[in-house]
């Protein structure tokens, strides 16, 4: 299984599933993060906090904590 958390800087990804439960999942699927849905990721901190993604067209910043219950393939 390979999460968001280990995807390197400049490639894209699809989701394949949403690990967690209520209010972080919540919050994960409104940002527009679903089942299917292509992620670009743009920047990761070095030192951690945030992963930045684009998602649909918008630029995002992930926790790690949140990118870790992100499943992509």
């Amino acid at each position: 299984m390979k999460t968001l958390k280990e995807v390197k800087v400049g490639q894209t990804v699809t989701v394949k599933k949403l690990h967690g439960e209520g209010p972080v999942k919540r919050r994960i699927m409104d940002m527009g993060i679903t089942k299917g849905v292509e992620i670009f990721v743009r920047k990761v901190a070095p030192l951690g906090d945030p992963v930045e993604i684009n998602v649909r067209g918008y630029e995002l910043s992930l926790r790690k904590a949140d990118a870790q219950m992100i499943e992509v393939e």
